[in-house]
């Protein structure tokens, strides 16, 4: 799409006030974005340094930043800032840290950091409560995430399990200081305070950006919707992007009523909306209107195409699981012979990880080359993270991240009120968590947590001197086998093979350091940060590449995404709507979810459904779901079941047949 319909056209060029545009599946919401970022700056003699674009992915952000340094041209786009949220948020935070109490050099945790800590805390003070780890670090998050502070927590608890929670907010936000350490949702959560409490260093932040671009407005959460209404105040300089029937993410937060919220919040509010898409057909884009229109709106939206009416939509019924699994590969590898078309245009979606095991084997089976989405990437796999936090912590002594990661990893008996002493003492002498182990005295932390302290600082030292000279390497593997790490794995995976595969990682880790040492010349600080780096790269290749490979991927993960071919999955009830969802009365979230994956389809549609599947061990029969119901039922082609009609099956047969001679023509 090159040139904008009238639509997008006024969506860019409004800059009047406030402006929300209603952007449907594949309507080109991206171009009008990066279009009006030329639009300020060619037109209306906006300072690119004055502009800010905010979206939730990296990736987003990236494409983003370069077509509109395309469009621009030459230094035109210099200063000019595209980020996530949280990256806006980090840039504030660092910016305005000494206001925030954090010494330079703090460290973001992830989320294994977080629960580590969370369930460490749970131990010390309730004894067998750490299995409770993961449940509380989510309510953390979600408070943080709708700006709840641990004292309004605490007031607001109403039963047991509520003050346990608020409590160990508590606790955990005093620990975070104590560590001179963030998480991600402070990201978000610390700039709106800090602007709530310091007008003037929010009226600086505002005076930076005169215009502000919030993409996937849907998916954000009460914090961020926060941050976007302080850094525009009362300039209205926003142009917000969105679509509530793709709102997905309520489970980490996200509030599609936001959208409706700016109609209160900036009463001159204009409202744009582009229902042309440019990616299905008709018929794809009927089944999707009419699937969503069973869900309450603020805003109306019909999509439509200018791409003809397009094939039949096909459900496919299943004897079970493994039928299913085949049944797809066998329609793939059809379609293909038929069509002569590429591995890479087939997308094959559903609600849950677990349903692509059976896919894969198929696929393997039959020798057809896929791609997983969402597969853990060798450094973020814990066993490779705290191997490399060793490693950061041999070649820089002061790094606190690392030290924190593996101060108890294997188990040294330092407890987390220990660790939290130790952070206070560093945050008041102004050093390093190593540096503080050596100065920190029995007035601060018992004798028996000073002596794991100084033997645990001992040892590291004793390592690096190890790792100093040309054998680096073989230095590494004996800090391995002194600290039975292997042993470490064995207690805490679930099987012996598991652990034998996570150990395999190990290995394979400092093999490739050593790789890396001799094929680039390079000493062991230079090999662990190239290494670091190259996995950034993979990873960033990875995810431009295009490879042709059949795509497997959740519906969530393929959100903003498109493929020519789809196959949906697991089309039943307890499946798509999901059981806890049934359960929870959360229906229209997952009517949105069905409604992205129909919509990822750009000219054809197949989905399947299983009359019996195997689940918690036993065979248990299966219901279609509703949104098969919820669709245009003349548009549906059924197959499977007994329900194929002769003429569906002689086409079939006439296109395979072309496809053959097309083979040999």
């Amino acid at each position: 799409m090159t040139k904008l319909n009238p639509r997008q056209r006024e969506a860019v060029r409004y800059i009047d006030g406030p402006l929300l545009v209603l952007a449907g599946a594949g309507s080109g919401k991206t171009s009008v974005i990066t279009q009006k970022i030329a639009y300020l700056v060619k037109t209306c003699g906006i300072k690119a340094e004055r502009i800010a674009a905010v979206t939730f992915t990296n990736k987003a952000a990236r494409e983003m930043k370069e077509r509109v340094g395309k469009i621009l041209g030459g230094n035109a786009s210099e200063g000019l800032t595209v980020s996530t949220f949280h990256q806006l948020g980090l840039k504030i935070i660092r910016s305005e840290r000494k206001l925030l109490g954090l010494k330079n050099g703090f460290s973001i945790f992830d989320g294994q950091d977080t629960q580590t800590l969370i369930k460490d805390l749970l131990i010390q003070e309730h004894g067998a409560e750490g299995d409770q780890a993961g449940v509380i670090q989510q309510r953390i998050s979600n408070w943080k995430n709708d700006r709840v502070l641990p004292e309004q927590a605490l007031a607001g608890a109403k039963s047991p399990a509520d003050m346990l929670c608020a409590q160990a907010y508590l606790r955990y936000k005093r620990a975070l200081r104590a560590y001179n350490a963030l998480d991600f949702d402070d990201l978000i959560l610390l700039p709106t305070v800090l602007f709530e409490h310091h007008p003037d260093v929010l009226e600086k932040w505002q005076n930076q950006i005169h215009h502000l671009l919030v993409d996937e407005y849907q998916d954000t959460n009460s914090s961020q919707y926060l941050l976007v209404k302080q850094l525009i105040g009362l300039r209205g300089g926003l142009t917000v992007v969105g679509d509530d029937d793709q709102s997905i993410y309520a489970w980490r937060g996200a509030r599609p009523e936001n959208l409706a919220q700016l109609q209160q919040d900036f009463p001159g509010l204009k409202l744009v909306k582009l229902e042309q898409n440019y990616r299905s057909t008709s018929r794809i884009l009927k089944a999707a209107n009419t699937l969503i229109a069973n869900n309450a709106h603020v805003f109306d939206k019909q999509l439509w195409s200018e791409l003809g009416y397009g094939d039949p939509l096909r459900v496919i019924r299943c004897s079970d699981e493994q039928h299913e699994a085949d049944q797809v590969v066998a329609e793939i590898l059809d379609h293909k012979l038929r069509k002569r078309t590429r591995f890479g245009d087939y997308a094959v979606l559903y609600r849950g990880n677990h349903q692509s095991r059976l896919i894969e084997l198929a696929l393997q089976q039959q020798q057809v080359p896929y791609h997983l989405s969402g597969g853990t990437s060798f450094f973020a796999r814990n066993e490779v993270k705290d191997i490399m936090a060793y490693l950061r912590l041999i070649i820089n002594e002061n790094d606190d991240n690392a030290f924190l990661r593996i101060a108890n990893v294997p188990r040294r008996k330092l407890g987390a009120s220990t660790l939290e002493a130790l952070g206070n003492f560093a945050n008041a002498q102004h050093c390093s968590l190593n540096q503080a182990c050596g100065r920190i005295g029995k007035e601060h932390v018992p004798e028996a947590g000073l002596q794991r302290l100084r033997e645990f600082r001992n040892w590291m030292d004793a390592i690096r001197r190890q790792c100093d000279g040309n054998n680096n390497v073989s230095g590494v593997r004996q800090m391995v086998r002194e600290m039975q790490y292997e042993e470490w794995l064995n207690q805490l995976s679930s099987s012996e093979d598991v652990a034998q595969r996570r150990m395999g990682n190990v290995h394979l880790l400092i093999d490739s350091l050593q790789r890396v040492m001799n094929e680039e010349q390079v000493a062991l600080d230079e090999a662990v940060s190239r290494l670091v780096l190259r996995d950034l790269l993979e990873q960033q290749e990875e995810e431009d590449a295009s490879p042709d490979n059949v795509q497997l991927m959740t519906m969530h993960s393929s959100k903003g995404l498109e493929f020519p071919h789809v196959f949906i999955i697991g089309m039943e009830e307890n499946l798509l709507p999901h059981r806890s969802s049934v359960q929870d009365g959360n229906i229209e979230e997952e009517r949105r979810l069905a409604y992205v994956g129909i919509t990822r389809a750009q000219q054809t549609l197949a989905m399947t459904m299983a009359t019996k599947r195997r689940q918690f061990g036993e065979t248990i029969n299966c219901e279609p779901s509703r949104f098969i119901d919820e669709l245009p039922q003349d548009d549906l082609q059924w197959q499977g079941g007994g329900a194929e009609t002769v003429e569906a099956n002689e086409e079939r047969g006439q296109e395979t047949l072309a496809g053959l001679k097309n083979l040999f023509a």
